[in-house]
């Protein structure tokens, strides 16, 4: 058992599941305007779903508006629907190729709400470590199983890849609390 390529596969995993998850929490309104805000809008346009930012640009021209400016003039349309068809609560204007949003502000019961859908993501980030180690550490009894590794190193090996999900466990707290903390702040 090569144990090296087992932790750097785990901190792969992990790392990649705290991606996922920054990306989860970009796409959670907070009081401000952000251009991630859209990241997971798609535009049914050209006979297929896109990404928004493949048929717009977004920027933010101040804390409380979003602006998409359409590449194609013929899809801000579909582009504006899109946009309000997302769930967000957003209400699109259109003037020709740009659609503005003005951010209106979160309600207390909005504010609750939304925390607890970070939560949700962070506890589903939670779920995949968990599944991770325990892939991993599956790996490390087989090992000893197959008597390819003693029970000495099978204790070392389990302590070590439990200090890198202790680690990533707490950067996940660490990233809710603060996701908490913008969602809560007016």
């Amino acid at each position: 058992m090569d144990y090296t390529a087992l932790r750097a596969e785990v901190e792969q995993k992990t790392a990649q599941t705290i991606e996922v998850l920054k990306g989860e929490f970009a796409g959670l309104r907070t009081g401000r305007a952000s251009v991630h805000l859209l990241d997971g809008v798609r535009v049914a346009v050209y006979g297929s779903d896109m990404p928004l930012n493949q048929v717009a640009t977004v920027a933010t021209p101040d804390n409380q508006t979003l602006s998409v400016t359409v590449w194609d003039i013929n899809n801000a349309g579909a582009v504006e629907k899109a946009i309000r068809d997302s769930g967000l609560g957003l209400n699109p204007m259109t003037a020709g190729g740009v659609i503005r949003m003005s951010m209106p502000p979160l309600t207390e019961e909005r504010r609750r709400e939304l925390t607890r859908v970070a939560g949700k993501y962070a506890e589903e980030a939670k779920i995949s470590m968990r599944n991770i180690r325990q892939d991993a550490m599956g790996r490390i009894k087989r090992a000893v199983g197959d008597k390819e590794i003693s029970e000495d190193d099978q204790r070392k090996y389990e302590e070590d890849i439990q200090k890198v999900f202790d680690a990533r466990a707490g950067e996940v707290d660490a990233l809710a609390k603060q996701k908490e903390a913008d969602i809560m702040s007016v």
